[in-house]
């Protein structure tokens, strides 16, 4: 999600919201366009700052294998039952700087998927992105660094079908060691993945910027009934 544009027209309030992703996903949109997504081994399992989601977690359940890729289909919307979250998803392009262009700031409920990228439910990493809160309430992914591996995640998608995803990893990336690469690259050629992507860490005053993203990781393991 793109803020930068909007930086110097907005009051503080809205600056928090506008500029919580925007070093990342600048850094994605770069790196979309100048270089091709290859697979990343596993590394960081765990976030690596002292965000919320690394307190009290148990060790990682045993996941399920992966289902085999579907064809491509448009996303619609997202479903995280752990969260109660249940959003719609709009298609996003890219701005003018080569960022992600985020959902309207009049819909912090709303969901974006990169809709140039891959489509939720094919092979590669599919990317939704969402804001984690607005000057005077939560947003849609506000408690997206508490979900552990393990959890669900449902795409409805434009053709009918269902796709459930699995939790396996969850990243908390600071801004000074950040990794467009590690974020956003395939963990395994040939699945289906799925990137969550919000702003987390501490909410920098000085800069207008918050600390680190919130990654999360999921792959496609069925079909909801």
């Amino acid at each position: 999600m793109s803020y930068a544009d909007h930086d110097h027209e907005r009051s503080s309030g809205t600056a928090r919201l506008t500029m919580g992703v925007a070093w990342a996903l600048l850094l994605l949109g770069l790196w979309l366009w100048g270089r091709e997504v290859t697979d990343v081994r596993h590394g960081i399992s765990a976030p690596t700052t002292g965000d919320v989601a690394a307190v009290g977690r148990p060790p990682d359940p045993e996941l399920p294998p992966a289902h085999e890729p579907l064809s491509g289909a448009l996303p619609q919307r997202v479903d995280i039952p752990a969260l109660g979250v249940q959003a719609p998803v709009v298609a996003r392009g890219l701005d003018r700087r080569g960022a992600i262009d985020p959902p309207p700031f009049d819909q912090a409920g709303v969901v974006g998927w990169y809709g140039s990228g891959t489509r939720p439910g094919a092979a590669g990493a599919a990317l939704l992105v969402g804001h984690v809160d607005t000057e005077s309430r939560p947003a849609v992914f506000y408690k997206v660094s508490t979900l552990r591996p393990g959890a669900t995640i449902r795409v409805t998608r434009s053709d009918g079908k269902v796709a459930e995803f699995t939790v396996d990893d969850i990243r908390v990336l600071p801004r000074e060691r950040f990794d467009a690469q590690q974020a956003y690259g395939t963990r395994q050629s040939g699945r289906a993945e799925l990137r969550l992507i919000t702003c987390g860490g501490t909410f920098d005053r000085a800069t207008r910027t918050y600390t680190a993203n919130v990654i999360v990781s999921a792959y496609l393991t069925g079909m909801a009934a």
